[in-house]
């Protein structure tokens, strides 16, 4: 019997769901230990002031480590790109839609003042740019509790991952998803990740559900991301895909209020994610990317150390 930890959130229960089913359809048993993190204690405060890395893997991942658990289930975009020792992202399923949505009216026809709410500073900085007249507050929560506030009228409109509201069966309530040119999503955005120890029948039977050309493109946005320091609560987007073997990596790096943003995209072998990943990174850090990021940290109190261009 393999012990599958996942976070209690219905999103999370989806995703850990699908990957039992797909594990016992290969003869695999399973369970589903529900573990709760710290990010989901403090679901009143604002992501971009709780800070830190981990937020919401630290104790599924401490689960792992002491043996509870065989496996963990994320969405990828919520993983730090550096894992505690003894740890492996085991598999990346097939990617799912990688974008964000709006749901309760099109970007353009809302009215000027109109409340939009997210929890991501990588959003509220690209939404600043494309209307800078919307009055952006923060929301969290689960998705069903997210959408309610619209339902409301507490919010006119929200900004959230597709993926999410596709795999819990709302995607017919998404206005508009939004196009990489127009917003970057967050590195991994749309990809699950299996976690396990480095070696054990958690990692043996997780292997068999990781799909290369999905972890060419999310390793290429995770080295990006790596490399520049970042993690998933500060304005960092990227949006890797593959054209035959060819893998295309855009970058972007946002100051919060919109007003900057640097964007870069190059082309590399699919074979060799990493290196385009640091190269995109290079470029955007010599482009002035790192004073837009200590300015970020500063604030938000991660104590990590300036970002600087080579």
């Amino acid at each position: 019997m393999l012990v599958i930890g996942s976070r209690g959130s219905q999103l999370a229960l989806w995703q850990a769901n699908y990957i039992k089913h797909r594990l016992e359809g290969r003869g695999v048993p399973c369970a589903i230990e529900i573990i709760h993190t710290r990010g989901d204690k403090i679901l009143d405060v604002p992501l971009a002031k709780v800070g830190g890395k981990g937020l919401f893997t630290k104790e599924i991942e401490d689960a792992l480590l002491d043996g509870r658990i065989d496996l963990a289930v994320h969405s990828l975009k919520d993983l730090p790109t550096e894992l505690p020792h003894g740890l492996v992202v085991a598999a990346i399923p097939e990617r799912a839609d990688p974008l964000d949505a709006i749901i309760g009216g099109k970007l353009r026809t809302l009215r000027a003042g109109a409340v939009v709410g997210t929890s991501s500073l990588r959003r509220i900085a690209q939404l600043h740019r494309l209307r800078p007249d919307l009055d952006l507050r923060n929301i969290r929560g689960n998705i069903d509790t997210r959408i309610g506030k619209v339902e409301k009228g507490e919010y006119d409109a929200i900004v959230l991952a597709a993926a999410g509201l596709r795999r819990l069966g709302w995607g017919d309530i998404i206005a508009e998803s939004f196009q990489p040119y127009n917003m970057l999503p967050a590195v991994g955005q749309g990809a699950l990740a299996i976690e396990t120890l480095a070696s054990g029948k958690g990692y043996e039977h997780a292997q068999v559900l990781d799909h290369p050309w999905t972890r060419f493109a999310v390793t290429a946005e995770r080295t990006m991301l790596g490399e520049l320091g970042g993690g998933c609560q500060v304005p960092i987007g990227a949006f890797a895909h593959l054209e035959n073997t060819e893998l295309f990596l855009t970058g972007g790096v946002f100051s919060p209020d919109g007003a900057n943003m640097i964007r870069y995209t190059a082309a590399g072998e699919c074979i060799k994610p990493g290196e385009l990943g640091r190269n995109v990174a290079k470029v955007l850090l010599e482009r002035g990317a790192g004073a837009i990021l200590q300015a970020v940290y500063d604030p938000l109190g991660d104590n990590i150390p300036p970002v600087a261009a080579p």
